[in-house]
């Protein structure tokens, strides 16, 4: 097949049909067809929620694809789970299995529909499972292990019809153990010396899915807040956001995430009013330390999370040393069309692709229109032109630079407490090359959200281009205990900095890490390709060029040392060189 108009990418793959199937739809017809309509809309809501997408159903068989592997294996347990459930209040004629394959493969993309043999391997691991069980690739295996609580076993090399060479399973060990994520192979996380807490997303009990964006930025808003309060240690909304729409144990949250205490609740919106009900609780003891039901005016909003927040500083007996910038929304707007606006925009934003990024801004730009003296949006409109750049959606990088410029400078004129603008800014200095001024504005960063992941992770990439690599890396290990399960650009950065000191083993798994998450960029690659090769792995670092190649075929070092701003000429040297043995061109 000629690849002109087709796109190529790495995704996880999931693959799901139903056990017995032609058996069920002979024994009765009708009764098949609707349970398995009702099932696949289940499983579409939580491939969903998961962050997945359906591309395909075709008679019993449902194709999905997800950007991140560990949420591809979580979704096919949840499903799972829900149908062992659903069948067990089922007659026996009435219960329908399904087996799930996983798999982390290259595709061809063309409009909505995938293929290639990354697809053919995840229906073939899906015909290597027992009803109701996951089977997954060695590759998947790798991305998942440690960082999900399911225990495994393999089952070998297996030969499967039309693929070539034998696949390494792995089954998902599916008993009480995985539906209540014990984590006996993951090792809890030492508690801080001061309070720890979670803010759980809250759960939306509107009846209304397009409310979703409401109850999950309520729960960043208190997030942001607390964040602000170097008494606590508060762990990111990456982190706490993967527990969203399961079924939790509240001391096994606090095992995996470290913390002492955990903040859930839920919200109700209707029209002008609003119902959020809030309790904290301890993760030792699962004890219930306070909560609370606010029925009030929409309008009240700001005044709840203010009285959310002293409520948690109460019952864990915090005494402010700091003054009052915690109250991080008693400065955002009193126009709450905009804040609405800027919160439904902000849902778009944490899906990080283009078209999202494109509704994100649009969003972001209304709810400016609504108040143009309302910070937050100016700062994460500001975000939707880099990360444009970052992640090569754009037509005009010079343009959304300088746009994300101006919004930085704007939203820092209205709110100068806004620690993501000052990291925004912080970014856009680094690559005019003023460093001293880039590191001013994140250290002003951490100084507001001295609990702001991103503002450590920002800060530890511009101190990688400063040639402060030891530094950087302290500085990304702190990111990373605040956000347990971290964004993907978190082990990027973190293979820049130990590439830097030398730690080319360390770099190499940082970015092997970050690569599913990031197939389609260059940058990853590229420190792929410059690690194998100062590991003398050659023909591993001449495969990673090829895959640069790939992507930009006129990639050239001449045009890729115009866009990493390192201070220090030798720390680019060095960099270049291996670059060069890997085979890339000048």
């Amino acid at each position: 097949m000629p690849e002109e108009g087709f796109k190529r990418k790495l995704t996880a793959i999931f693959s799901a049909d139903v056990e017995g199937y032609s058996r069920l739809m002979g024994e009765d017809e009708i009764g098949t067809i609707r349970t398995l309509t009702a099932y696949r809309d289940a499983m579409t809501e939580l491939i969903l929620t998961h962050r997945g997408r359906v591309v395909d159903a075709p008679g019993d068989n449902l194709l999905a694809e997800f950007t991140s592997v560990v949420d591809a294996v979580r979704c096919a347990v949840e499903i799972q789970r829900d149908i062992a459930e659903c069948n067990k209040e089922s007659s026996k004629e009435c219960r329908m299995c399904f087996r799930i394959g996983v798999n982390l493969g290259d595709v061809i993309e063309e409009g909505d529909r995938i293929y290639g043999d990354g697809v053919n391997i995840a229906a073939r691991l899906e015909s290597l499972c027992d009803g109701g069980g996951v089977c997954i690739s060695r590759g998947v295996y790798d991305q998942v292990k440690g960082k999900l609580s399911y225990k495994y076993t393999y089952e070998g090399e297996q030969t499967v019809k039309n693929i070539k060479d034998p696949l390494g399973v792995y089954k998902v060990v599916l008993n009480s153990d995985a539906w209540d994520h014990e984590a006996e192979d993951i090792e809890p996380l030492e508690l801080p010396d001061r309070p720890s807490i979670a803010v759980l997303p809250f759960d939306n009990m509107s009846g209304d899915p397009g409310q979703e964006y409401f109850s999950d930025g309520l729960s960043e808003q208190i997030i942001t807040g607390i964040s602000r309060i170097r008494e606590l240690f508060v762990v990111a909304r990456n982190s706490t956001f993967t527990y969203k729409g399961k079924a939790i144990n509240v001391q096994q949250v606090g095992k995996e995430l470290g913390v002492r205490y955990v903040l859930e609740g839920s919200v109700q919106k209707s029209s002008e009013r609003v119902r959020i009900t809030a309790q904290l609780i301890d993760a030792i003891t699962g004890h219930h330390l306070w909560a609370e039901t606010y029925d009030r005016d929409l309008k009240d909003i700001f005044a709840i999370q203010d009285e959310i927040t002293m409520n948690i500083m109460n019952a864990l007996q915090i005494e402010l040393t700091g003054g009052d910038q915690w109250r991080y929304w008693a400065d955002l707007t009193s126009n709450i069309r905009a804040f609405n606006k800027s919160l439904e925009a902000t849902d778009y934003f944490h899906r990080f692709t283009e078209k999202d990024n494109a509704q994100a801004r649009k969003l972001f730009e209304d709810a400016i229109e609504l108040d143009p003296y309302y910070a937050a949006p100016y700062c994460l409109l500001g975000w939707t032109h880099l990360n444009s750049i970052y992640f090569s959606w754009s037509n005009n990088p010079l343009e959304d630079f300088e746009k994300a410029e101006k919004f930085a400078q704007q939203a820092i004129a209205i709110n100068d407490a806004m620690d993501h603008a000052h990291s925004l800014l912080s970014q856009i200095l680094l690559f005019k090359r003023q460093y001293e001024k880039a590191i001013e504005e994140a250290e002003r960063a951490i100084a507001i959200a001295p609990n702001g992941s991103t503002a450590y992770a920002l800060f530890g990439f511009t101190l990688v281009f400063t040639g402060r690599f030891e530094d950087a890396v302290s500085m990304l290990k702190k990111a990373i205990r605040l956000n347990p399960i971290p964004p993907a650009y978190y082990s990027f950065f973190l293979g820049l900095a130990y590439r830097g000191i030398g730690r080319y083993d360390n770099a190499l798994e940082a970015y092997q890490k970050a690569l599913p998450q990031y197939p389609d960029t260059t940058v990853v690659r590229l420190g792929l390709a410059a690690c194998y090769a100062a590991l003398g792995r050659h023909q591993e670092a001449s495969e990673a060029a090829a895959d640069v190649l790939k992507l930009i075929p006129d990639f050239s070092l001449d045009l890729y040392t115009m866009t990493v701003p390192f201070k220090n000429q030798s720390d680019l040297e060095l960099h270049l060189k291996y670059l060069r043995k890997a085979g890339l061109p000048d």
